[in-house]
């Protein structure tokens, strides 16, 4: 049983006793019946009006609470659907008051949650006003007068964290290039003209807006005075070139030079640079002015140079008819500056072809002259090494010329393509030029064999005829050269082994003999004299060497072993392996 059903069975109790103990006093008293009656119904109305009283004020309390359980139940809901949150589920076996009670909760903590989201939302809001006053940007898409669920206020941070970076990247950006700006504009003595160039210059770096459109202004604010700079610049480069080459047409002397140098690089930024440049550039050419004769004669001995550098032709020299020209005024001074400025353009374009011809010359000529050098018979008296390293030069250029030339062909190929016409050097297609030098030294060397091969013939006929002894070089004997005595035996053995009956009667010529005595060999000198019988043998020999040389000459095919002085150095070599074998 519940404590209330226990109070209430007392209170009957209670009840019960006082109504009997006021019909004990009624008795005592002696109240008649009626009255009593009147008395009991007294208590009885008190005690029913005091009940419904009570009853009463618990059905309004009930109300009350019914009432507080359904506006709150409203006011739950409603909140739910501002702060974007599912529904409140209710308890069951709640009483109304324990019901009620957890309303009033549920709707205070969603007040505060409410409440918090605006505030916060209010000072983002504020915050991200700031920043795009800063930026010159949009403000974020958001309500301001609605309650905002939590993943729109974490989108807003995020946001708010951007654009805080943003800020920052762009103030950086800003600030640098405002430096780079205030540094251009000091070197070019320029000031700011525009509002933008004084509001980015010379106002608060924090008042600045920075928006893209004005850091894009910036952007090309800078990069037209780094053009200007670069101008400047370029400029200042093409002045010294210029005021060099009068220095040099002029003959400036060289203390003079130093001292308007030093001059120059006092300066510290590139406008007065510029200014002072210019204007020793305006002397200068004032100065040539006077002395065009000598300016014009200077200039003809460039244009001579690089006439040489580019291989003109007689023809194409003369093509320029100022350079012959009489009359030294400023109209030929302006065309033989002209032309100069046109050489050098040239030779600077095309300065690897011009490079790769004169290397090839070069390479060319020393060719050539250690050819002359492979057939001197005299090299072989040199000491020190030299014979070998010119006969390994020798043949490393007779290797790499050929390589050159078609490197060289390439590079005319691909030169006759752009200008569309043939490539001359002195005059004659360049190709055809190198195939003509090839031709004539192939001829040469023909033309030297040849003259040789006479030379050989004749002195073998002189030889049969006073009987004069070959000999090789002996200044310095090689490594495995052998010694007179067995040349000689091996010269004989050549001798005995050649089918050539002529070729034999030759290699027993007197050369083979041992050495006549003093009184022998002056009666056998021309000068002395020859005896009839002697005469008459040797002019027999030289008869039937005359048909032998017919017959070699006539037949290259045919191997002949005659003991000589070597076309060579190859051939030396070849001649001492051989004889050492």
């Amino acid at each position: 049983m519940r404590k209330s059903e226990i109070h209430a069975a007392e209170s009957v109790s209670c009840l019960n006793k006082a109504l009997n103990e006021l019909k004990d006093i009624w008795e005592e008293i002696g109240i008649p019946e009626d009255q009593r009656l009147q008395r009991t119904d007294a208590v009885h109305m008190h005690i029913k009006k005091l009940l419904d009283m009570m009853i009463a004020e618990e059905e309004c309390l009930k109300k009350r609470l019914l009432s507080s359980i359904e506006t709150c139940r409203k006011e739950v809901a409603s909140l739910c659907n501002e702060l974007q949150v599912q529904e409140y589920q209710e308890e069951d076996g709640l009483t109304m008051l324990q019901l009620e009670k957890d309303l009033r909760t549920q709707v205070k903590m969603m007040l505060k949650e409410k409440s918090a989201r605006q505030s916060e939302l209010k000072s983002l809001i504020q915050h991200d006003q700031d920043l795009c006053d800063i930026l010159c940007d949009d403000l974020f898409p958001i309500h301001a007068e609605r309650v905002p669920s939590q993943q729109q206020l974490q989108n807003y941070r995020q946001h708010i964290n951007t654009r805080n970076q943003e800020k920052e990247r762009r103030h950086a950006e800003f600030v640098e290039m405002k430096r780079q700006i205030t540094v251009l504009m000091e070197d070019l003595e320029q000031h700011p003209d525009t509002s933008f160039e004084k509001d980015a210059v010379c106002e608060d770096e924090d008042a600045f807006c920075l928006s893209v459109e004005n850091l894009s202004s910036l952007k090309v604010l800078l990069h037209q005075l780094d053009s200007r700079k670069a101008e400047s610049e370029a400029l200042c480069v093409s002045i010294r070139g210029r005021i060099a080459e009068l220095w040099e047409m002029l003959q400036i002397p060289e203390e003079e030079r130093e001292r308007e140098s030093l001059m120059q690089n006092t300066h510290t930024s590139t406008k007065s640079r510029l200014n002072a440049l210019q204007a020793a550039l305006q002397r200068l050419e004032e100065l040539k002015k006077k002395s065009i004769e000598r300016v014009i004669h200077t200039i003809r001995s460039e244009i001579v140079k690089f006439w040489e550098k580019c291989y003109y032709s007689p023809e194409q020299r003369q093509a320029f008819t100022p350079y012959h020209s009489d009359d030294l005024d400023e109209e030929v001074l302006r065309e033989h500056e002209l032309e100069l400025e046109r050489l050098k353009q040239d030779y600077a374009e095309h300065s690897e072809l011009y490079d790769a011809i004169s290397t090839w010359s070069s390479n060319w000529t020393l060719y050539q002259e250690l050819e002359k050098k492979a057939t001197d018979p005299s090299r072989f008296n040199n000491r020190g090494g030299n014979l070998l390293k010119e006969e390994k030069q020798r043949v490393d250029l007779q290797k790499s010329l050929p390589k050159l030339e078609k490197s060289l062909k390439a590079q005319i190929d691909q030169w006759e393509a752009t200008h569309c016409k043939e490539f001359h050097g002195n005059g004659q297609p360049f190709l055809q030029y190198v195939e003509d030098q090839w031709n004539r030294h192939h001829m040469e060397k023909e033309r030297e064999k040849q003259e040789r091969q006479m030379k050989k013939i004749k002195q073998t006929e002189e030889d049969l005829l006073y009987g004069t002894i070959i000999r090789t070089p002996t200044k310095r004997r090689l490594a495995g050269t052998p010694t007179p005595g067995k040349a000689r035996k091996l010269t004989s053995r050549m001798c005995s082994s050649t089918p050539n009956t002529t070729l034999r009667s030759i290699c027993s010529s007197p050369s083979l003999r041992p050495p006549l005595s003093s009184s022998k060999l002056c009666a056998r000198t021309p000068a002395r004299g020859r005896t009839p019988r002697g005469l008459e043998r040797n002019k027999e020999n030289i008869s039937h060497l005359s048909g032998a040389l017919h017959t070699m000459a006539a037949s290259p095919q045919i191997n002949y072993s005659i003991t000589s002085v070597a076309s060579s150095y190859s051939e030396f070599a070849k001649d001492s392996e051989s004889t050492a074998a």
